[in-house]
C-alpha cells in the first residue's frame, strides 16, 4: 500500500508521514513547489528521516489561486483554503502515476483558525475532486473515516485525534517516533509576510501578468515606486546587491556608484530622465557620499552606459515612494 504525503517539511507532514510508515505503508512525500515557498526545509527533513520526496512545480496555477482566491485571504495575501484545495487536487492528479492509493496531510484540526477549522476542511474535501481519499492521521479520529481506514488499508486505531493549537502533543509524538530534530513551527509562506504581500499586490497592481523574476525580486532590498509602471530597488548589503544583479534583464538599468561605497539598485520601466535622475538620488542618498565627497552613479542599460552625479539628499526625502 503506498500513498503520497502533502509534506511541507514542518513537524506535523513529518508526523502523518511517519505514522503511516510505522504501519507499513510506502509513502512518497510531495513537496509543491512556488515563488512563495522553497524546497529547502522539505528535502532538508525528508532527507533527515530518509522518506523519499518529490517536489512538484505549481506555480502557474498557484498563482491564478493568489490573485484570484474563492475563499478569501488569511490575514495577509495567503489564500489557505484554496491553496489546500489546490494541493490536495494535484496529489490526487499523481496516484495513478504514482500507484499510490490515498492521500495524507500534516494538518491538525482547529490548529491555524482560517484553514484547519471543520468548515475549512470540509470544503477542501469537498471541492479537490479526491473526497473520501484524503487522510488527515494527526486528527483523524475527530473526523469522518476515510476510505483508506474503511477498507483497512491504514489502521485507525493507531492514529491520532489530536485539536487545538498546542504543539505539545505533536512534540510528544516525535520523541515517541525517534524524531529529535525538526523545525519551529513558524511558517515559511512568504504570502504570510506582511512587508512581501504589501509589495506583491503593488507588483500586481502595476502588472497584473509578473514574470517569476519580477516575483523574486520582491524577497530583496527596499522598494521604490516612482511611476506607475517604474520601481527602483535597492540592495541593503553585499549579499543583496549580487541578488539584484543576477535578476536584472535587459530591459532594466543597473545603477551602481563609482567613487564611494553605495549600493547596487535596479531601475525596470521607464529609464527616461526624470526616472533615472531619481533612481540615481536614491543610490546616492543610500551611499556614503556627503557633501564634501558627492557620489558618482553609474548607469548601464539597453541604452549604453553613462554618469550621473545627483545632489545629496537625505533619505527621507524619498520616503514617500517606499512600497
Amino acid at each position: 500500500m503506498k500513498a503520497l504525503s502533502v509534506f511541507s517539511g514542518g513537524l506535523d507532514s513529518l508526523l502523518a508521514s511517519e505514522l503511516l510508515r510505522v504501519q507499513g505503508i510506502d509513502v512518497l512525500a510531495l513537496f509543491f513547489q512556488t515563488p512563495f515557498f522553497d524546497a529547502h526545509k522539505a528535502r532538508q527533513y525528508a532527507e533527515q528521516i530518509r522518506l523519499p520526496l518529490r517536489v512538484v512545480d505549481i506555480t502557474e496555477s498557484h498563482l491564478e489561486v493568489v490573485k484570484h482566491p474563492a475563499h478569501g485571504y488569511g490575514e495577509n495575501m495567503n489564500p489557505c483554503i484554496d491553496c489546500h484545495t489546490l494541493m490536495i487536487r494535484t496529489a490526487g492528479d499523481l496516484l495513478e502515476e504514482e500507484g499510490a492509493s490515498f492521500i495524507a496531510t500534516g494538518e491538525v484540526l482547529g490548529q491555524r483558525p482560517m484553514s484547519q477549522n471543520r468548515k475549512a476542511l470540509s470544503i477542501v474535501e469537498r471541492e479537490c475532486g479526491y473526497a473520501g481519499l484524503v487522510l488527515r492521521p494527526l486528527s483523524a479520529k475527530r473526523l469522518p473515516p476515510t476510505l483508506a481506514e474503511e477498507k483497512g488499508w491504514v489502521n485507525r486505531e493507531e492514529l491520532k485525534g489530536f485539536s487545538g493549537r498546542s504543539r505539545k502533543p505533536q512534540m510528544a509524538l516525535a520523541r515517541e517516533l525517534g524524531i529529535r530534530d525538526y523545525p519551529s513551527p513558524a511558517g515559511g509562506c512568504l504570502l504570510t509576510d506582511r512587508t512581501f504581500t504589501v509589495r506583491l499586490k503593488d507588483l500586481l497592481a502595476s502588472d497584473p501578468n509578473p514574470e517569476i523574476r519580477d516575483i523574486d525580486r520582491l524577497k530583496v532590498g527596499r522598494h521604490f515606486r516612482i511611476g506607475q509602471n517604474t520601481k527602483v530597488i535597492v540592495g541593503r548589503n553585499k549579499r543583496e546587491n549580487q541578488v539584484i544583479q543576477s535578476l536584472a534583464s535587459g530591459a532594466d538599468t543597473l545603477l551602481q556608484t563609482v567613487n564611494v561605497p553605495g549600493p547596487t539598485a535596479l531601475l525596470s520601466g521607464d529609464a527616461q530622465e526624470e526616472n533615472a535622475d531619481r533612481a540615481a538620488a536614491i543610490v546616492a542618498a543610500y551611499s556614503d557620499a556627503n557633501a564634501g565627497n558627492p557620489a558618482e552613479i553609474r548607469l548601464r542599460g539597453a541604452e549604453g552606459e553613462r554618469l550621473l552625479t545627483p545632489p545629496i539628499q537625505d533619505k527621507g526625502v524619498f520616503r514617500h515612494f517606499m512600497v
